[in-house]
Formats: C-alpha cells, structure tokens, sequence
C-alpha cells in the first residue's frame, strides 16, 4: 500500500500513527490502514484521506482483503487462516480520528486517550490465540465492537446485515428528521428511578422484614458509637504522643535548653553577638541591618523556645488515656471493617440504613405517594414517546419516498418503505422511544414489502444502503439549514462499500458514483469497485495488484496518481490490453466525472 500523499514521516509515538501537516475539519475518517503477513500480503500500509476513497483491480487481485482486514479490527471474528503462509502471525492496525463517544468508550474501558486519534492493533497467531490493542494499551475484541459504531460501518457482502440492523435504522431516520429523543430520554430515566424505588420497597413480607431487622441493627450500631468526621486521624495523632510521652518530653525540655535556657544557649550567644555588632554599627553604619537582623533572630529562638516548653508541660503522660483512645480507635477500626473504608463512608452508610430503615416503617405511605409519582412519570413517559412516534413516523415518510427514487437509479426496480411500529408495552419502554423502526423492500413486481434480509441479495443490500445514507445525508443537510444552522451535522464514521456495483453498468453504474459523490461529502467513504464509470468519480484511486516475488505471490495496494488513474480506468474499460481509445475515453471519463461531481 502507497502512503499518504504528504506524509513525510512517522510520529515517535507509535509505529502505525502517521503525521498530518493539516488539521482535518470534516467527519472523523481512517487515516491509515496496515497489514503485515495478513493472507498475500506480506507488509503493506495505505493512507487514505477525506472524500471518496476507490479501490480497483483486476479479479483476483485481492480487493476485498483491505475491507476484511477492517472488518477484523473492527471485532469481527478472526481465523488462523488469514496468517500468511510460513509466518506466525497476522498483524493488523490502524488509525482513526476520534470522536467524543470513541473518547467515551476509552474512558469507560480504562483506556487512555492519544490525543486526537485512535490507534487499533490487532494480532492473530498462528495457535488461534489473539491480542488487541488500543492507543497501544492491552484491550478485547469486545472493545473493537464496542468502538466500531463510532468509527466505521462496514456493507460487505457478509457484513451489511449484521451492521444494519434495528437500531441503525432507527438513528438514520432520527437524523434524517432531525428528530430530538432527549424529552423521552430524561421521561424514561424519571420513570426508571421510581420504579426502582418501588421495586426495593415492594419485595415479600418475609424479605423486607428480614432487611428491617438488619438494617435496624446496622443503624444502631453506627448511631451507638456515634462516629465523627476526622476523629479516627485525631486520635491516632493523640494515640501516638501518648504512648511516646516519655521521648517527647525530653525532646522538647533538650530543645527549650539548647535554645533559651542553659548558659551556652543559642539566645545567649545571640546576645553576645548582637552587642559586638551593636559596635561595630557605631562606627559602620553598614552594620545596623545586621543588628536589627540579629534581634529579629532572638524573637524567633524564644517564640519556638516557649514553644517547646508549653508543649513539654501539656504531656500527659497517662496510661488510662491511652488505654481510652485505643479501645475507641478499635470500635471505629470495627465498623470501618464492617461498613466503610473512612469514618465518612460508616456515616454515609449509617445515614442510608436509616433512611431505607424510616421507608420501610413507613412503607405504606411511601408506597402510595411513589404509585402516584410512577403513575405521572409513565404519563409524561407516553406523552413524550407518542410524539417523538409520529415525528419519526413524519420523517420516515419523507425518507422512504426520497430513497426510493435513489434505489431506483441504481439499476433496480423496487419499492422501499419504513414502518415505524409503535410497542406501547412497558417491557417495550426504552430511553429513545418505544417504537421499532424496519425498512422494507420489494425488488420485483407484484412482491409484497418485507424485511431487507429477507428479500435484498448482499449486491442489492449495498445499494440500498447507499441509497439511504444518500437520502439521510441530503435530509439531514435540508434540515439543518432549515433550523437555521450553519453547518450539517456530521456522521462521526468511515462508511465501507464492498462489491456495491454487482449486475450494474453503464447510466446506473454512473448513477451510483455520483451517489457515493455525493456521500463522500459529508464522510469518508471507502469503496471496492470493477466499473470504471464508478472509479472515475474518486478523489483517492488505490490499485490493487498481484506480483510475484522469489517465486511467492504478493497483493500490494498503490495510490495511483492522475496519469496512472487514466491508465488504469482505461485497463477497466478495454481489458488487458490499453489502447489509445480506451485511454482517451478514461481521460474524458475522468473529465465529466469531475464535472458532473461539482
């Protein structure tokens, strides 16, 4: 694989994290992708940067291996298989801008973030055994998954459903219509928090008597030692002048004498040094600093003196004192053991026994204002889910016509619809809604609507999707600019197209580059094609190709310049052999394409 086109070096910080000498501003994108002894491949690495990315070449060459091997480190499933012939293990990594829910999932998982970036590792040995990494912090597979949503969705052949399922459906048409959930969400968690509370207090008599009892004796036992904030740390300090009363107190008489008392003391030979400078500054005034120096020293050696000694005459050496404060010291060590790590965490604990303790023997009453409190909480919970329905039901309307008209530009004739399907059950309740969002689809006439994983080919799936995230996007820009905002919010991920073009060609083929065009403006966009009408519209042009090398097959991945990405739209058109027509219609292809783009 080339490198990035104005990548001049590495950062030291980690061998897959390339530099950019420009900041980007548009969505989060993969900025890099590397594979070592992965499958042909034996070292290769591709950067790839904003807009339309293509990946051509001849059939066998290998295209699909850059989607799998991102697939992989996006926590699909991994097989010894893809380790290269002879090698021990496959090594794959890349680099992803971040995003703030990716910063999230890092945080929740004691991941550290690399600043702007996010790098993922992940190596398959040759044992079936694997390690992941991220930002170069041991993690799982389970992490990968975690992240994927937020960095890259992937419509391969074997992966488009599993990456489109309810739930993704369900968010394009919310960002389709704009459609805001946070009035269900805060309902939801209102209604989740009373229900909880009743949950606690509704358990079997036998139970919630058997809690009484203990959090009764709990209670008693934290209000009977009647614990303070800091006591446990004073009388530690209190513990250990007592029990060291005998060295302290001839400590600080030894200090008081050094320092005031005895005839060699530090005061007196002050004094005598003061009286001699005192002359001195009688003929040298340069000396009357000194002097007011030397007096200020006095103060001080009898401040600390007095000190000492007050402090020498407040010991009380008293073994009954002592033998106090460490059977308290023991009663608070007990109920730290029993109920909390600090004096404030027993309080806390012994606040809460109580509180449950006071609900349970007022039970009834609690109980009767929490149904009613539950009961206005589902109401306000319905109010909000019945009107965020009909406003996905509104968008999803909008949308189904919209993609429909897409679909069918792209060499297929289907109806689409999308059913948003209220369940009005609570088991149904959810923070962003109650409703079930499904799209649908007949390809051929006569067909009756039914689910997309049950009529669409995995050729037809990827066509469809893009059709839909074409409609979303020219949506979501309508309605932003609508709502008067200055900018369209941005899809954080890298969307992947994998054999896209099947059973197309020539108005349609054309049709689906200007859509992946036009989705190219406002994410990323990786794509495997064989159609030249498809290739002509890219802004990066990678060529996957096959060499042999000592007599070992090698797949490398190439970013191809403008010269070459004629040429080699031209090898698609005409075959092996390039001829001067074939070269001519590349470059006029390469011409309307950029036309048609704009």
């Amino acid at each position: 694989m080339a490198q990035r086109r104005g990548v001049a070096g590495r950062s030291a910080r980690s061998d897959i994290l390339p530099d950019r000498t420009t900041t980007q501003t548009g969505p989060a994108m993969l900025l890099e992708l590397r594979a070592e002894n992965y499958a042909v491949i034996d070292h290769a690495i591709a950067g790839f940067g904003p807009g339309l990315n293509l990946l051509t070449g001849e059939t066998g060459a290998g295209k699909s291996i850059l989607v799998d091997a991102l697939a992989l480190l996006m926590g699909q499933k991994a097989s010894t298989e893809i380790i290269r012939h002879g090698a021990e293990r496959a090594v794959l990594s890349c680099v992803f801008e971040s995003t703030p829910g990716a910063e999230l999932i890092l945080e929740a998982n004691g991941i550290d973030a690399e600043g702007e970036e996010i790098i993922l590792r992940r190596e398959i040995l040759d044992n079936g055994k694997g390690r992941v990494y991220v930002n170069n912090q041991p993690a799982t597979v389970a992490v990968l998954r975690a992240l994927a949503p937020e960095l890259a969705l992937i419509h391969a052949q074997s992966e488009t459903l599993a990456g489109f399922d309810g739930a993704q459906q369900r968010l394009l048409v919310d960002r389709f219509g704009g459609v805001a959930t946070e009035a269900v969400e805060e309902a939801f968690a209102r209604w989740r928090e009373i229900q909880e509370r009743l949950a606690e207090l509704e358990r079997d008599e036998q139970d919630r008597l058997r809690l009484a009892d203990l959090w009764s004796f709990q209670a008693r036992e934290i209000e009977a030692a009647a614990p303070e904030r800091g006591e446990d740390e004073a009388l530690a300090t209190e513990k250990r002048v007592l029990a060291n009363a005998e060295k302290l107190y001839a400590a600080a008489m030894s200090a008081n004498g050094l320092l005031y008392e005895d005839s060699a003391s530090a005061e007196a030979a002050l004094v005598a040094a003061q009286k001699h400078i005192e002359d001195l500054a009688r003929y040298d005034t340069k000396f009357a600093e000194a002097v007011q120096q030397l007096a200020s020293a006095r103060a001080a050696v009898e401040d600390v003196s007095a000190t000492v000694r007050d402090y020498a005459e407040g010991i009380d050496a008293s073994p009954e004192r002592l033998a106090e404060i460490e059977d308290r010291l023991a009663v608070l060590d007990r109920l730290k053991r029993k109920y909390g790590a600090t004096l404030d965490e027993v309080i806390a604990f012994g606040e809460e026994a109580a509180r449950k303790l006071r609900e349970i023997e007022n039970r009834d009453e609690i109980l009767k204002g929490l149904r009613a409190d539950l009961g206005k909480a589902a109401a306000a919970y319905e109010a909000a889910a019945r009107a965020l329905t009909a406003e996905r039901a509104a968008a999803a309307k909008k949308l189904e016509k919209l993609a429909e008209a897409q679909i069918n530009d792209l060499a297929m004739k289907a109806r689409f619809a999308i059913a948003v399907t209220p369940k009005e059950d609570v088991a149904a309740w959810t923070a962003h809604g109650w409703d079930t969002v499904e799209c649908r689809i007949a390809t051929n006439p006569g067909e009756p609507l039914a689910p997309l994983d049950e009529i669409a080919s995995g050729g037809e799936m990827s066509r469809v999707l893009l059709a839909l995230k074409v409609s979303v996007e020219d949506g979501a820009a309508a309605g932003a600019k609508s709502r008067g905002r200055a900018r369209r919010v941005q899809t954080p991920r890298t969307l992947v197209f994998d054999e896209i073009d099947i059973g197309i060609g020539g108005r349609a083929a054309e049709a689906v580059g200007q859509k992946l065009k036009a989705l190219s403006k406002a994410q990323q966009v990786l794509c495997v094609t064989h159609l030249p009408q498809i290739a002509a519209f890219a802004d990066q042009h990678f060529l996957v190709e096959k060499q042999e090398k000592q007599r070992r097959t090698q797949t490398q991945v190439r970013l191809l310049t403008a010269q070459e990405r004629a040429e080699e739209i031209a090898r698609m058109i005409s075959g092996a052999t390039v001829t001067e027509t074939s070269l001519r219609h590349a470059e006029q292809m390469l011409k309307a394409s950029g036309a048609l783009a704009g």
